[in-house]
């Protein structure tokens, strides 16, 4: 398998603080990842880089055989290729828009509609992807309109639209009550599962936001890789109190994970 990501020493240092530190980072081709860690680690930085938006102070990445920085690399290219959902791109679309207009405009690259004309085949993507993320009633509701759980939906619809070969989650179920985080959830795990969907990185918080059908776990604390590998191998409760700083105990309950602290003495 081909590596789709690989961070060699990587590091992004602002104001003298760094970021992310001296991290190397492979995902081949076909991996589901999660990014865990508490807030500030670095999670959302590394998802940036991935994206080819945040270049590293030191060090080498490579995103889908293209090295950033480098003169033959024009991330214009490079940018179609990755789809990415998040807060950040949420704020970027207009809430007039409906939602079938909102996962359109992805086929080119805009994140308002203007003059362009859309193909058959265009649309029928975009009714496709909606359709599979439960969106099929909403197609002309208007994106400001809709829920949080909603508006997570269309993001992730949208970011499938270039039919992309890497595909990023920047906490997806962030803000959702418990049924729209388990039927985010379980949507997820069905594009996991599935063979020909792209590879995945998804930052999280919380363990219970793990889809079935992820394949490994990457684990920061300020700024620094704690653990990287198998979900099976990795995600522990030694390395969980270990990245959160705090007793927590681990446990596996059919193909989902639970945590919790220790009780206090």
């Amino acid at each position: 398998m081909s590596d789709v990501l690989e961070l060699q020493d990587v590091s992004v240092v602002r104001e003298g603080r760094a970021l992310v530190d001296q991290v190397s980072w492979s995902v081949k081709e076909g991996e589901r990842w999660v990014i865990l860690g508490p807030n500030g680690a670095g999670k959302t930085t590394l998802l940036n880089i991935a994206s080819s938006y945040l270049y590293p102070s030191k060090g080498t990445v490579g995103i889908l055989g293209e090295t950033l920085g480098t003169p033959g690399t024009d991330v214009f290219e490079l940018r179609p290729r990755i789809g990415m959902a998040g807060i950040a791109m949420a704020d970027k679309l207009p809430k007039r828009q409906t939602v079938l207009q909102t996962v359109l405009t992805a086929a080119y690259g805009m994140t308002a509609g203007w003059q362009e004309e859309y193909e058959d085949i265009d649309e029928q993507r975009a009714r496709a992807f909606l359709d599979r993320l439960g969106m099929s009633e909403y197609l002309d509701r208007k994106f400001g309109t809709l829920s949080e759980g909603e508006r997570k939906r269309t993001l992730i619809a949208r970011a499938l639209m270039t039919d992309p070969e890497l595909l990023l989650l920047d906490e997806p179920a962030a803000g959702l009550d418990l049924g729209g985080r388990e039927d985010l959830v379980r949507r997820l795990g069905r594009l996991a599962r599935d063979p020909i969907a792209p590879s995945m990185i998804m930052v999280t918080h919380h363990v219970e936001e793990i889809a079935p059908g992820f394949t490994h776990v990457l684990m920061i604390r300020q700024g620094k890789v704690l653990a990287a590998g198998p979900l099976e191998l990795e995600l522990t409760s030694r390395n969980l109190s270990l990245c959160f700083g705090l007793p927590l105990v681990v446990e596996q309950v059919g193909d989902r994970y639970t945590a919790q602290g220790l009780p206090m003495s």
